[in-house]
């Protein structure tokens, strides 16, 4: 059994089916991608795994615990990162002061956050000179690096990433991958939604999801 697994999960939104008996097993040390064509579910899937949404039927568990006995917001501040494809940083911070106030958010107890987040930007090939600038005078790769971070910054088990690369170009879409296989090699479980078959391609899994 993995870290995380989904047993039978079918969603609807009212009459609506958009997921039906899926079965999926997540363990850590690998990176997953998510695929289907538009309207197959794999937004909602993530929404699932990340404790926002749940299931109409079945489970999905966390370390063999159905997530819905789980307190909601400790599940999401402990246990779970989330990347967006649109980055969804503050924009009026640097990108050092969005790792610290994620840090704030989870009530990670460090002594030195800004130094651990100073580590955590180093660490997805930010440097000092970056870390200190407004995330909008960051490109693209560069925000979705602070992204990262900010997801690693209370150490979750399990990393969600809704199209990581779809804004980049294939240079920084490889180095961006080259970041989650090092996550997954240091025991992080990578779960990705993409619609990018050279993203699929460097994933250890695939799960193909189909619009019923």
């Amino acid at each position: 059994m993995g870290i995380l697994t989904l047993k039978n999960v079918c969603f609807s939104y009212g009459k609506t089916p958009v997921l039906k008996d899926v079965s999926y097993d997540f363990e850590v040390g690998k990176i997953y991608c998510v695929t289907g064509k538009s309207g197959a579910g794999k937004t909602t899937l993530l929404s699932l795994l990340s404790g926002l949404a749940r299931p109409t039927q079945g489970s999905i568990e966390y370390n063999g615990k159905d997530i819905k006995k789980i307190d909601k917001y400790n599940f999401r501040s402990k246990y779970i990162g989330v990347i967006f494809q649109s980055y969804n940083l503050l924009t009026k911070f640097t990108a050092l002061e969005n790792v610290v106030l994620s840090m704030d958010i989870a009530k990670v107890r460090k002594i030195n956050k800004k130094a651990k987040a100073k580590e955590l930007l180093l660490s997805v090939g930010l440097n000092e000179k970056e870390a200190v600038r407004p995330v909008l005078q960051l490109s693209g790769g560069q925000q979705q690096r602070v992204a990262i971070a900010r997801a690693l910054s209370y150490n979750p088990d399990i990393i969600l990433a809704d199209e990581p690369t779809g804004n980049l170009d294939r240079e920084t879409e490889n180095e961006i991958m080259e970041i989650f296989r090092k996550l997954a090699n240091n025991g992080k479980c990578v779960i990705l939604v993409s619609h990018s078959p050279s993203v699929a391609s460097l994933c250890d899994e695939i799960y193909q999801l189909t619009k019923i």
